[in-house]
C-alpha cells in the first residue's frame, strides 16, 4: 500500500527525476521524467504533485492510488447498530427485524 507522506516526500525531493512516478507504479512516466530531467519540467511536475497530495485527504490518495483499497466499516457499522438499536428501542421495528438487519451488518 502507498502512503501518501512518502509520495509527498518523494515527489518534493525526487520528483526531477520522476521518483514518485516509480514509487506509485508507474514506471513509464518516471522513465519519461528521468529523459526529460535536464529539462525542469520534471521539477515542475513534482511540486505540483507536492502541493496537491499536501491539500488530499488519504481516503482520497488511497482511493485514486491504491488499488482494492477499501476504507474501514467499523464505524459505518457501529453508526448503524446504534440506530437499529435505537430503532427498535422506539418500537419502530421489531425483534425479529432488529436481529436479521444487525446479522446482515455483521456478516
Amino acid at each position: 500500500m502507498k502512503d501518501r507522506i512518502a509520495a509527498i516526500f518523494i515527489a518534493f525531493f525526487l520528483g526531477s527525476f520522476g521518483g514518485q512516478y516509480f514509487y506509485l507504479g508507474k514506471t513509464g512516466r518516471g522513465v519519461a521524467c528521468l529523459l526529460l530531467c535536464w529539462t525542469f519540467i520534471p521539477s515542475l511536475i513534482g511540486f505540483y504533485h507536492t502541493i496537491i497530495w499536501l491539500m488530499m485527504s488519504d481516503e482520497a490518495f488511497n482511493a485514486e492510488y491504491n488499488e482494492g483499497w477499501a476504507p474501514t466499516r467499523s464505524a459505518n457499522v457501529s453508526d448503524e447498530l446504534a440506530k437499529l438499536f435505537i430503532l427498535k428501542e422506539k418500537g419502530a421495528i421489531t425483534e425479529q427485524e432488529y436481529n436479521a438487519r444487525k446479522a446482515q451488518l455483521l456478516g
